[in-house]
C-alpha cells in the first residue's frame, strides 16, 4: 500500500514529461460540448493546475474545499469572457505553465494559506486558463455548450484533485506523500516552462 502513491508520482512524472500543452486547443466536435469538455481534460498543462487547485483545497481542509475552486471556476470563467471578446493579455501559455509551477510548489511547501490568499492565489492563474478557454470561443459553432463543457471537465477535475489530496493526505505519512506529489507537479511545470 505504500508504495502506491509513489507509483502515482512516478506516473505522473513519465506522462506528463512529454505532454504536448497545446493538444488542448484542438477542437474535438466542431466546437461543442466535447470540445469545451476536453480542452481542461485532455490538456495536461489545464489538467494538472486544476487538479493541484483540488489537492491544494483538500490540503488546507474545511471551508477552503469548495471556496478555493469555485473561485477558480469563477475567474475563470472571467478570463473566458476575457478572450471571447477579444480583449488582450500578455503570455497565456507562459501563465498557463506557471502555474502548474506555482501550484505544484505550493503543495509541496505544505504551508497552510489564508483562504483569502489562497483565493486571489488561484484567481490569478485562472484568468489565463480562462482566457485560453475563450479566445476559440467566437470561432465555435456552439459556444453556449463549449462553455458547459469546459466549465464542467474543470469541476470534476477539480473534485478528482480534492479525492486525491484527501486520500493521500489520510495515508501514513500522507503529509510526506502530498508534498511529493507537489514536488513532482511542480517539476513538470518547470519543463513546461521551459517548452513555453
Amino acid at each position: 500500500m505504500k508504495k502506491i502513491p509513489m507509483m502515482i508520482v512516478n506516473a505522473l512524472l513519465v506522462i506528463f514529461c512529454f505532454a504536448n500543452p497545446a493538444y488542448a486547443h484542438e477542437m474535438a466536435d466542431g466546437g461543442g460540448f466535447i470540445s469545451g469538455l476536453s480542452h481542461p481534460v485532455l490538456g495536461f498543462d489545464h489538467l494538472l493546475a486544476m487538479l493541484s487547485v483540488g489537492i491544494l483545497s483538500a490540503q488546507m481542509g474545511g471551508r477552503a474545499i469548495w471556496t478555493v475552486p469555485a473561485t477558480f471556476v469563477a475567474v475563470m470563467f472571467i478570463g473566458g469572457v476575457m478572450g471571447m471578446q477579444g480583449i488582450s493579455l500578455f503570455s497565456v501559455e507562459l501563465g498557463i505553465a506557471v502555474s502548474v509551477f506555482a501550484l505544484g510548489v505550493t503543495i509541496c511547501v505544505d504551508r497552510k494559506l489564508p483562504a483569502l490568499i489562497a483565493m486571489m492565489f488561484v484567481g490569478f492563474f485562472a484568468v489565463f486558463h480562462g482566457y485560453a478557454h475563450g479566445i476559440e470561443m467566437p470561432y465555435l459553432a456552439e459556444p453556449a455548450l463549449y462553455v458547459s463543457g469546459f466549465l464542467l471537465g474543470t469541476i470534476a477535475i477539480h473534485i478528482a484533485g480534492v479525492i486525491v489530496g484527501t486520500f493521500l493526505g489520510k495515508l501514513s505519512q500522507g503529509d510526506q506523500k502530498l508534498k511529493y506529489l507537489g514536488a513532482a507537479i511542480g517539476g513538470i511545470g518547470f519543463h513546461l516552462i521551459m517548452l513555453t
